[in-house]
Order: C-alpha cells, then sequence, then structure tokens
C-alpha cells in the first residue's frame, strides 16, 4: 500500500498555510521547508502535526528524498486538494504497490481562483516517487505524468 508525503515550501505563509494543510488528511506524514519565516506560519503548521526542514540546508530533492513514504505530493501554500482528489488520493493509498510499480509521475488538474471565478489550467505533475530527479521551486518538473487522478488542486489568489 503506497503511503504520501505532502511537501510544502514556505516563506510566511500564516494567511494561507491552515487551509493548505487542513485538506492534507489523506497524507501519512507532512513535510515543510520554510524559508525563513517570520510570522506565525511554522506555529500553525506546528497544530499539524508537520516536520520542519530548513531550506538553506537542503535541496528540493534532497527534502523529497528524505520523506518517510514512497510518494511525495507537492503543493505550494496557497493550493489545497478539493474533496474529490481527497477522496482520489484514499483510492490511491488502497493500491498495492505492483498496481503502481510503472507509475513514475502523477498529474493533478489544476483549477485557479481569480475574483471568485475558477479557471481551468494545464494538469501538473505533483504527485511523484521520492527518488524523482527533477524538481523546481518545490515541484516537480521534467516529466510527464504516467497517469492522472480524479479531483482538482485548486489555487488561490494570495491575499
Amino acid at each position: 500500500m503506497p503511503g504520501i508525503t505532502a511537501l510544502l515550501h514556505t516563506c510566511n505563509d500564516e494567511l494561507r498555510i491552515g487551509r493548505a494543510l487542513e485538506t492534507l488528511r489523506p497524507c501519512d506524514e507532512i513535510v515543510i521547508v520554510d524559508h525563513g519565516s517570520h510570522d506565525r506560519t511554522l506555529r500553525i503548521a506546528r497544530e499539524y502535526g508537520v516536520v520542519f526542514r530548513k531550506a538553506h540546508e537542503e535541496r528540493d530533492e534532497d527534502a523529497a528524498r528524505a520523506a518517510k513514504c514512497a510518494w511525495v505530493l507537492c503543493l505550494r501554500p496557497t493550493e489545497s486538494l478539493s474533496e474529490m482528489l481527497e477522496a482520489s488520493l484514499y483510492e490511491w493509498k488502497l493500491r498495492i504497490d505492483q498496481d503502481v510499480a510503472e507509475v513514475e509521475g502523477v498529474g493533478l488538474k489544476v483549477r485557479e481562483e481569480h475574483e471568485g471565478r475558477w479557471t481551468e489550467l494545464a494538469s501538473e505533475v505533483r504527485l511523484v516517487r521520492r527518488e524523482w530527479a527533477g524538481w523546481a521551486k518545490g515541484v516537480p518538473v521534467g516529466r510527464k505524468a504516467s497517469m492522472e487522478l480524479e479531483g482538482d488542486l485548486l489555487r488561490f489568489r494570495s491575499p
């Protein structure tokens, strides 16, 4: 059964981090790589039992490789999971490891909120094996998704 580690990069995200963390119920571990927050970001994250890593000590791939679980779900603090995506992740975890042996990266549909309206954007690879090699700004890059999950990654505009 594949477990999931959520990985988020933060910096002064107290106004958005709670919404992101609240939707990560399917994840077995939550890791935050903080980039020097001076607000309540880390205090809020501690309430969710988050594991912390310091940004200056680790590259993106180092944080992913240190994950407890074989699969890493990458989010930004301005993003959260729709209820359907949460359900899809629970179903993902019920699969037997052999069922996902050929899968390297999983695409998630992205919807972005702007002035009360939602726009569908291109799918992005966000659920990857912890050994994934290509990273940029805290999210996986470089390869196409092997499959896509139902549900949406909801991206909210920064306040």
